[in-house]
């Protein structure tokens, strides 16, 4: 257990932290959603990750995502790595730059206990929740948080246990409605704050909440 670690421990009890970092997370898409998630799981104690995106850092991405000028045309889930492990240098993270597709999405995340999904597309969104909301994996998507003002309306919604949505339901990112950091990092957030209090309540071996 490094220093960081140690320091969470004026936080969590031993048991407490013990059974955050033996959850392993997915993030599907290091975007604005993703990699604002990421971070936030990291300062909560996770240690685990898979990071997948197939995409490279822009100058335009940095209005709302967890990167900085110099990560520009890098890929994003190498730039995202090297940021995560500044906060936690114990991480353990499986960064890989590739397409998810309906063939590969199962073995993508097959060692995952939670998934944080974090695409644009909503053909991806889509195509991950059917394949989840009956699955045992911790499964959390996104949907609606486009613009500025009325961050209120981003709520929680509960489909079962293992499954939830973040957001408005209906600020879908346009020319009129861009994709800002703050509405970005509140829906991130969200996320982040689910899968810890699902964490601090999952009992691995048994495969239920305790």
């Amino acid at each position: 257990m490094n220093d960081f670690e140690k320091s969470l421990l004026k936080f969590f009890s031993a048991n407490q932290l013990k059974r955050i970092q033996n959850i392993k997370v997915a993030i599907a898409g290091a975007g604005g959603l993703g990699s604002n998630c990421a971070f936030n799981l990291v300062r909560c104690g996770f240690k685990k990750f898979t990071i997948c995106d197939f995409d490279n850092v822009e100058l335009s991405n940095l209005n709302r995502q967890f990167y900085f000028r110099d990560q520009t045309g890098r890929p994003k889930v190498e730039a995202l790595k090297e940021n995560l492990l500044k906060i936690n240098p114990g991480l353990e993270i499986s960064a890989l730059k590739v397409v998810v597709t309906p063939e590969n999405i199962k073995s993508l995340f097959s060692d995952c206990d939670a998934i944080v999904e974090a695409f644009d597309k909503v053909a991806v969104k889509k195509m991950m929740a059917e394949i989840y909301i009956k699955s045992d994996k911790f499964f959390v998507l996104a949907s609606g948080l486009a613009g500025w003002g009325d961050s209120d309306e981003i709520k929680i919604r509960k489909i079962s246990k293992t499954f939830y949505i973040v957001g408005d339901m209906k600020s879908e990112v346009s020319k009129e409605l861009p994709p800002c950091s703050p509405k970005v990092n509140i829906a991130a957030a969200k996320e982040a704050d689910i899968i810890l209090e699902w964490a601090l309540n999952y009992d691995k071996k048994r495969k239920i909440k305790s």
